[in-house]
């Protein structure tokens, strides 16, 4: 199937499952999609020993646009046009930390999400919301 005939939902999870690339960032800061569902997204992300606090701004970034983009129709697009960050500790280097994204607002044309980076304790390394305009 052609994305440009897909859902946002139905990219995401065909990302998920391996059926289509990933997007470029995800090779520059290694990030994999593991679950994508309505309004829902998670992905397991690692820093490297050059993390800074771009690394959690690009994750909640990430989390929050894909989990806009998992309510969108085919043929839809968005754009990110506010992203607030809160660090709350330092992101551990080559640890996998578990992102996770999800809508708390959907009108006709804003998303808003929240976004959370957490250890595999539950620890919160990183929150944050979005804003993201809907594209047609």
């Amino acid at each position: 199937m052609n994305p440009k005939d897909m859902t946002g939902l139905q990219i995401m999870q065909a990302a998920a499952a391996g059926h289509l690339p990933i997007a470029p960032i995800a090779k520059t800061i290694p990030m994999q999609v593991k679950l994508a569902e309505e309004g829902r997204v998670v992905f397991e992300a690692t820093a490297d020993e050059s993390v800074h606090g771009g690394f959690a701004a690009t994750v909640m970034d990430s989390v929050t646009g894909c989990s806009a983009h998992t309510t969108l129709a085919a043929g839809e697009g968005y754009g990110t046009i506010e992203l607030n960050v809160k660090m709350c500790k330092p992101v551990p280097f080559n640890k996998t930390l578990i992102a996770e994204g999800k809508v708390i607002n959907k009108t006709r044309r804003l998303i808003i999400s929240e976004g959370y980076l957490r250890d595999e304790s539950g620890s919160l390394y990183a929150y944050a919301t979005a804003t993201n305009m809907i594209l047609s």
